[in-house]
């Protein structure tokens, strides 16, 4: 069986994975991903017991109890690069055995949920109001360091998307991934569904003009425009497609749910993004517990 040389799987002194400092036991298999590290202690807080607190640089992470379910919640810090760290180093806590660096025969599938912050691209989906992902369509490149297989309806979504806003070539190359649909039922209630497009970046990237021209300047037209059938594209911001892609790849379950703080339509921000994260976690964490 193959061994994952040192230099590719990097275990630290105390023998946990290297940048997010997690020994196996010490994760559950349900994994609630944030940007902010500070939203890790403001979810853990309603946990019944906590087993677990970790920390290195940006990743902190909590492990415990809301009522029967063991769950994870870990700090990403912002961006697919960040994403792909901690994806793939969560993923090799459950099917990597650290001691001998060879894949487990026996894999298990963990389940990805991410809560974050985000802007909506439509004018209905106003501020403090909560979306779920039903694709992660990327406008970064990480997904095109991976072998990504799409399905059929994915496939023309992506093409129409190219096709309606003409990103394509150059810096952007536009990928596409689901949300799990077994997961996606259960946030209907209360929540906005559509597409969210990760960009890789938050000023040019999202169409935000400081004292930079931009070289898309009707990027937020062309996104909030985008109509395929009955889908649309209803917010973006900076790690749902990474997480979607790579979970697709490794076989895991997942979801981004976000708190709308901007509607980039409108024009309108959030008076109180804090209290809309807050009210995202009170209303998603009893659904995670039941899953």
């Amino acid at each position: 069986m193959r061994k994952i040389q040192e230099s590719e799987l990097i275990i630290n002194k105390r023998g946990a994975i290297y940048h997010i400092n997690l020994l196996p036991e010490e994760m559950a298999n349900t994994i609630i991903t944030v940007g902010d590290p500070d939203r890790v202690k403001e979810i853990s807080k309603y946990f019944d017991k906590i087993e677990v607190q970790q920390q290195h640089r940006e990743f902190i992470a909590h492990t415990g109890y809301v009522g029967k379910k063991r769950i994870t919640v870990i700090s990403t810090g912002i961006g697919p690069d960040n994403i792909d760290i901690a994806i793939n180093e969560l993923d090799a806590l459950a099917n990597i055995n650290l001691e001998d660096r060879t894949i487990k025969q026996n894999l298990i599938q963990l389940t990805f949920i991410r809560l974050g912050t985000s802007g909506s691209l439509q004018e209905n989906i106003p501020v403090d109001s909560l979306v779920a992902g039903t694709h992660g369509l990327g406008l970064d490149n990480l997904l095109h360091y991976y072998k990504l297989e799409n399905n059929v309806e994915e496939i023309e979504l992506n093409q129409h998307f190219i096709n309606h806003t003409q990103l394509n070539g150059g810096a952007i190359i536009p990928y596409i991934a689901s949300a799990s649909p077994g997961l996606l039922k259960h946030f209907v209630e209360g929540f906005h569904q559509g597409i969210t497009v990760t960009c890789p970046g938050f000023y040019g990237p999202q169409g935000r003009v400081l004292r930079m021209p931009l070289s898309n300047p009707q990027l937020i037209d062309k996104l909030s425009s985008f109509r395929f059938g009955n889908r649309f594209i209803s917010n973006f911001e900076m790690e749902t497609s990474a997480i979607y892609g790579l979970s697709r790849i490794l076989g895991h379950q997942c979801l981004s749910v976000n708190a709308i703080v901007a509607n980039r339509v409108s024009k309108e921000f959030s008076k109180d993004g804090g209290l809309a994260v807050e009210n995202l976690i009170k209303k998603a964490l009893p659904i995670i517990e039941n899953l």
